[in-house]
């Protein structure tokens, strides 16, 4: 596999005879013939791997793998030398040289060293990667930004930590972070040395949820050879997050709802009851006042569940935190594909803040990431985020730019109210379809064509319209 290497060698016959041939093989190879000439070429370019003579006008290869991991850490160092001893061996390793080799080296059995050097050095980045998934955060310290809305919701989550409360519901946007919340609220409680559980209810069928949360019995359907332990017995003593629990079907939701008054279940085909000593964070995208008048949610759940209600601010809401949150991603995500030294440019940190940002912290990160594996430099500009960025934030609907306030100012309830008949008409009546387009809560749609005389007669107990 080609690699970008530095290559520090004294004797220039031997450094650019193997430096050629290493070009040859598709290496890139950047020359330095003694320490001082090496750390002046680390800030310049990311570099896989180095091969140091470990002789040098000016110090040892040593002194240039001590500038190496400070500068680019993680980077592997090959040590050459024309005086092979067991203890200038020994020594290398101890100092952390991937191997040591004694001249003279083809550039055939170099490249032997190269490969495996570089396949280790992919290993280890891939274990960083894994661990930063898996890692936990930081707490409420996790939810990044200098807003006073970031600022209270770190807050909030603090005092809710320490509460007593059994059950949490997260409500906001997807995208918007609500998974990262219910995790800090745990790392936050007394509950944190205890498991993080997390379902998604949205992400399989209602049998295999169910005997995943509450675990089965032998015998109690079809291929249950043995007992198995359910999700939320996994959980006991810490917290249990049920993301999306808007899609939980109806049986569960009973079944939840025991779990939050009696504390206690049992097994799928089980008889015996089962201790729940967990916190119930649940979190939701939608409006489930709606869902429960649908009837396609449990208004005992949503009494149960909203014990601690916590509203997450969309992106849109707090939008003075994205260039905060565009740089973090960008250190994040450069480091994980090995590019430590990337940066974003100002032009490109102000294009970001000025996008609509539908899709929240979610789309802002996978824009990010989609400009680092991209871009060509170390510098994230303007031109690497064009196709990234969201819909600006002043564009809706094809207008140019957003509206703007006359000098004598406005009322604003009559564009409401207009914007409303507008939203009813394009969607045929249909009340959640409107509630969409205006980005409100049907609720707020029904309150309003109420006060309008909007509401047909008999409309309130029907979902004809939102069928």
């Amino acid at each position: 596999m080609p690699a970008n290497l530095l290559f520090v060698e004294d004797d220039p016959l031997i450094r650019r005879a193997l430096a050629a041939k290493l070009r040859a093989l598709g290496h890139r190879v950047r020359e330095a013939d003694s320490v001082a000439a090496a750390v002046k070429a680390l800030p310049a370019e990311a570099f896989d791997l180095a091969l140091l003579d470990y002789s040098l006008p000016d110090g040892t290869g040593f002194d240039v793998m001590k500038e190496i991991e400070e500068r680019q850490p993680g980077v592997l160092s090959l040590m050459l030398t024309a005086h092979g001893s067991v203890e200038h061996a020994v020594e290398a390793m101890k100092r952390g040289a991937f191997n040591y080799i004694q001249k003279p080296v083809d550039a055939s059995e170099l490249e032997v060293h190269i490969a495996k050097a570089m396949e280790t050095s992919d290993l280890r980045r891939e274990n960083v990667r894994l661990r930063r998934l898996t890692e936990p955060g930081q707490g409420a310290n996790a939810f990044l930004g200098d807003s006073t809305i970031a600022q209270t919701l770190r807050d909030q989550i603090r005092r809710v930590a320490a509460s007593p409360a059994r059950a949490v519901l997260l409500e906001g946007e997807s995208g918007t972070g609500k998974g990262l919340v219910a995790r800090a609220i745990h790392e936050e409680s007394a509950r944190a040395g205890k498991p993080f559980v997390p379902i998604t209810c949205s992400a399989m069928p209602e049998h295999l949820l169910e005997s995943e949360m509450f675990g089965h019995e032998p015998g109690a359907f079809t291929d249950a050879r043995k007992r198995k332990m359910g999700l939320l017995e996994a959980a006991e003593g810490g917290t249990l997050f049920l993301d999306e629990i808007g899609d939980m079907a109806p049986a569960l939701q009973a079944k939840i709802l025991g779990v939050l008054e009696e504390r206690r279940f049992r097994r799928v085909g089980g008889i015996q009851e089962i201790e729940a000593d967990v916190r119930v964070i649940s979190a939701t995208h939608r409006d489930l006042r709606t869902l429960v008048s649908e009837g396609k949610f449990r208004e005992d759940l949503l009494y149960r569940l909203r014990v601690v209600p916590i509203k997450i601010p969309s992106l849109r809401e707090r939008r003075e935190d994205i260039p905060a949150l565009a740089e973090h991603f960008v250190a994040q995500i450069a480091a994980g594909w090995g590019r430590p030294t990337m940066r974003i440019s100002p032009e490109a940190s102000a294009g970001l803040g000025a996008s609509a940002w539908q899709g929240n912290v979610r789309e802002l990160r996978n824009a990010v990431e989609r400009a680092v594996i991209l871009a060509r430099g170390d510098e994230l500009t303007a031109a690497d985020l064009h196709e990234e960025v969201g819909e600006p934030a002043g564009r809706r609907g094809g207008t140019a730019a957003g509206p703007v306030l006359p000098a004598e100012g406005l009322k604003v309830e009559p564009w409401i109210d207009e914007l409303l008949r507008q939203a009813l008409e394009r969607t045929q009546g249909n009340q959640s379809a409107a509630a969409r387009l205006l980005g409100m809560s049907r609720d707020q749609i029904r309150y309003r064509m109420q006060r309008l005389g909007l509401l047909k007669a008999g409309q309130e107990s029907t979902e004809a319209l939102d069928a």
